[in-house]
Parts: structure tokens; sequence; C-alpha cells
């Protein structure tokens, strides 16, 4: 469970990275992101998980506090080769199949589901792609691993151009 949570974030952050591969996108509707320094801000939204002691949901929501804050140079020549739906593809591998793939006019609506192991988990990303910032919500629902009935886990990953690259 812990490596979908990990891989949600990231893979949210990665959906602002680029242009659209979706079919029903028109060139105008193409975000690709400006080349300069990208700051991400991760802000956890929703966590309930039954079963899980308070102790492991801080822990969890100081881990996400520590992803939050943290920027990346992003070339000009990265920024010309970003691609949305190959960084979601790449980030979760094989683990998903994905029942709605919507990325385009500057909007991605992304749903699946993920499987690690005996654990299922239904993962959506929702929100706006911009050439300055981006706004996901990346939402996880299953069953807890530790038991007593339905997780959900909401984040929102924020990633803003702050100017040009630093050193």
């Amino acid at each position: 469970m812990k490596k979908f949570l990990t891989v949600a974030a990231i893979s949210a952050a990665l959906a602002g990275c680029g242009k659209s591969e979706d079919k029903a996108a028109t060139p105008a509707g193409t975000v690709k992101r400006e080349a300069g320094n990208w700051k991400t801000d991760v802000k956890l939204v929703k966590f309930e998980m039954p079963g899980v002691p308070d102790k492991v949901k801080d822990q969890m929501s100081k881990q996400l506090a520590t992803a939050s804050g943290s920027e990346q140079c992003l070339t000009q020549e990265q920024a010309d080769k970003e691609d949305v739906a190959s960084a979601l593809s790449n980030g979760y591998g094989e683990a998903c199949t994905w029942s709605k793939n919507e990325i385009g006019d500057g909007k991605i609506d992304v749903a699946g589901t993920c499987t690690q192991g005996t654990q299922k988990v239904e993962l959506a990303l929702a929100g706006t792609l911009g050439a300055k910032k981006t706004d996901v919500l990346v939402t996880s629902k299953g069953k807890s691993p530790m038991g007593g009935g339905d997780m959900e886990m909401q984040m929102q990953v924020t990633s803003s151009n702050v100017g040009p690259c630093k050193g």
C-alpha cells in the first residue's frame, strides 16, 4: 500500500509534465510546461484508513509533507520531449489498467485500477495542466491493508514554474 501512495504522488507530479497523447486533443489543446524551475507542493486532503493507528497516519502525513516544496529544473530540451500519457504509463507500468484516460485541452481526468499482489486500489487523477502551473487531485480507494473496511486517500499536487533554473 505504501508503494501505491508514493507512486500516486510521483505520478501526479508527472501529470504536470507535458503534452497530451489524447487523440481528441487538437494541437491548440496540447499543453507543454515552460522551461524553468518548477516547485511541487503535496497536500494531504483526506486520509481514512480504518484499523490504522493514528501514529501511522501522522507518519504518512509527515512523509508527504517532506515531498512538498521540492524543486526541479526543467530545461527547454526536456520540456520539448515531455509526454503526460507516457509518464503515467511508465510511472505505473503494468500494475494499472486505465478505464478513463482523458488528457488534453489543459485538463487531466484519468482513472483506473492498480494491483500489487493481492492489494487492489482504484486510482483517479483529476485537475488542470498548464504551461506555468499544474494542479491535480489524486484519489486512491481500496480495502484497508490493516482490515477494518475501506480506505480512501486524497492528495492535492500542485506544481508551479517559479522562474529560471537556479545555478
